[in-house]
């Protein structure tokens, strides 16, 4: 047609074929032969490879998590690019807000992966998200200040259920000492104030309780309160008689508590929510969640990529059409649900088999956030092919999974060009 000779043309295409010769056809060649070959290379070995592909319990996990990434991973990606297209296509600030979401697309799975294995630490001082989790819960579930702290030496205290017990009934008009320790004096509560004995009331049932314990060798008292010490406030203290709790109170700031006349001839009680360890948060990268959150992590990524895409088949939409579906009716809901869907269904084909193809590969996230104790639980065909191609030296298994994998991509990859030729037509 433009009167270039065919060796010209030729001439021109040869090195773009050199290169796909020698990286894409010539190592799907020998995947596909080496998979058919033994561990050494230098025998038959039939269809043995392929069979491992069934029968071995890391491959099979990770067949059943690529099952979970296609069907959760691109749905939810897509779905969230469709809500973002659209709630941002009304507002002054959208361009901003799209700018924002499809940043993540800019950082490469290595970096993405370091960022989200620090967000997922369980330490809620470092992770972020255990460090919002954690907030969420103590705002109802509030920790206790002292959970390492337990009866010192001549204490009265005796373990009972968590907590701590008095061994003898009090009586009122008494005061009462509840020496502790095991609590270090920097992680004492800010409120807490420097402990004075109790003052004895008449018909009500006093005591202290506290820290029992003042830095320097020799130094303080065993049982009494001495200058330095602190008493644990906020600490509740109960009154049980025969098996019920009769009265109840909080320690003050300096230590001293007061119980009413009930407490006669009862035992006091430290319950044991005076000594639960902290709420540490969820083990997020555990064996039972650390695909959905490394999931969630490839969500970050590649919203923004749906977003992007949906927003430019948005703008291409006759307008007419929706104002028509308003003029008649319909609210805003049904115009999205039964107007711009459906035209928009090429587009979210093209999306969701896009990021489906994209998910079939995915390692990098995988290798990096989920740690060696649970990477078998979060194990993907791509990683699996790393792991027996290289950590465990068997070429011809990894060979059968990269065959494996080729042809699991090749009917999605088949059915995009279909629809984009499709599209083109129109």
């Amino acid at each position: 047609m433009t009167g270039t000779r065919r060796a010209v043309a030729v001439l021109f295409l040869l090195p773009c074929l050199v290169l796909l010769g020698a990286l894409v056809v010539y190592p799907i060649g020998y995947s596909l032969v080496r998979s058919f070959l033994n561990q050494s290379g230098d025998g038959f070995a039939g269809f043995d490879n392929y069979k491992a592909l069934f029968t071995d319990d890391g491959i099979r996990t990770a067949l059943k998590n690529n099952v979970i990434w296609v069907v959760f991973a691109p749905t939810v990606a897509t779905a969230l690019g469709l809500v973002f297209a659209v709630l941002t296509e009304r507002v002054r600030w959208g361009t901003a807000f799209k700018l924002v979401v499809f940043m993540p697309m800019a950082i490469s799975m290595l970096a993405a992966g370091i960022i989200f294995r620090l967000v997922y630490d369980q330490d809620p001082d470092k992770g972020v998200a255990n460090a919002v989790w954690v907030g969420v819960h103590d705002t109802f579930a509030e920790s206790s200040a002292f959970p390492k702290a337990h009866p010192g030496r001549q204490s009265p205290l005796q373990p009972e259920k968590g907590g701590f017990l008095t061994g003898q009934p009090v009586r009122a008009g008494q005061s009462v000492a509840l020496p502790l320790v095991g609590v270090a004096p920097d992680q004492m509560p800010g409120s807490a104030k420097k402990a004075v004995r109790a003052a004895v009331e008449p018909g009500k049932v006093t005591g202290t309780a506290w820290q029992d314990f003042t830095r320097g060798k020799g130094v303080g008292r065993l049982g009494q309160v001495d200058p330095s010490e602190l008493g644990y406030a906020g600490m509740k203290v109960e009154a049980v008689k025969d098996g019920k709790v009769v009265a109840s109170t909080k320690v003050r700031d300096n230590g001293t508590f007061t119980l009413p006349a009930q407490a006669d001839g009862a035992r006091l009680r430290l319950p044991a929510s005076n000594f639960k360890e902290p709420y540490n948060g969820l083990d997020w990268l555990g064996p039972s969640l650390v695909t959905p959150a490394i999931i969630g992590s490839y969500i970050w990524m590649w919203a923004g990529f749906a977003m992007v895409l949906i927003a430019a088949g948005l703008a291409g939409l006759p307008r007419e059409l929706l104002e028509a579906a308003r003029v008649d009716g319909a609210n805003e809901w049904q115009v999205f649900r039964r107007v711009t869907v459906p035209l928009l269904a090429p587009v979210l084909a093209v999306v969701a088999v896009t990021l489906m193809i994209n998910v079939l590969k995915v390692f990098d996230l995988v290798f990096i956030i989920a740690p060696g104790s649970s990477q078998d639980d979060a194990n993907v065909l791509a990683l699996e092919l790393y792991r027996k191609g290289f950590s465990e030296d068997q070429p011809g298994i990894a060979s059968a999974i990269a065959v494996f994998l080729l042809l699991l991509v090749i009917p999605v990859m088949l059915f995009n060009i279909r629809r984009l030729r499709r599209e083109v037509r129109r």
